[in-house]
């Protein structure tokens, strides 16, 4: 059985997952509407995996016996000016969402929760994963400053990235 904090807490994380799923399908969005396919398919594949980390942990708070709680999803940004402003504030929010997953951490040790701090792991090391390849790729934009050729060329590149189901999701999603 979950502590109610716990519970709680991840609660909360649900719903930072899937405003994280919205956040990446508005820049989707924004990608799509200047012509950009491979960006915006890599913030498709984006947003199918934090939807998943929203269902993994949905499931995870159900299996422990708590009680999930959904709340309403904050509306995300809409509008940046190019790419590099994109790539910089996905980068900013997996910072923010690591954060987040580094407080569950925590609370998990306060509790003495070993299952959840266990279940927790895989995050800690999906995170790391989801911030260097978005450091990666703002790094790849800040080299190029805008140079349409480079631009389109990263663009071909991004449009490679498939969606593959995480691990955790296997049977569940």
């Amino acid at each position: 059985m979950l502590d109610e904090r716990m519970e709680a807490a991840l609660n909360e994380q649900i719903n930072k997952e899937w405003y994280s799923a919205y956040l990446y399908k508005s820049m989707q969005a924004w990608f799509e509407g200047k012509a950009m396919a491979g960006m915006a398919g890599w913030m498709r594949v984006q947003t199918m995996e934090e939807l998943c980390h929203g269902m993994i942990m949905y499931n995870y708070v159900v299996e422990r016996g708590g009680r999930v709680k959904l709340t309403a999803v904050d509306g995300p940004e809409t509008d940046w000016a190019n790419p590099l402003a994109i790539f910089e504030h996905a980068l900013e929010h997996e910072r923010f969402v690591t954060s987040r997953i580094n407080g569950l951490v925590d609370l998990a040790i306060e509790l003495r929760d070993h299952a959840t701090n266990q279940f927790l792991q895989w995050f800690v090391a999906e995170q790391v994963e989801e911030e260097a390849s978005a450091d990666d790729i703002c790094g790849k934009l800040r080299f190029m400053a805008d140079a349409p050729g480079g631009i389109y060329q990263l663009d071909k590149e991004l449009a490679t990235r498939v969606f593959t189901l995480p691990t955790p999701a296997v049977g569940i999603v």
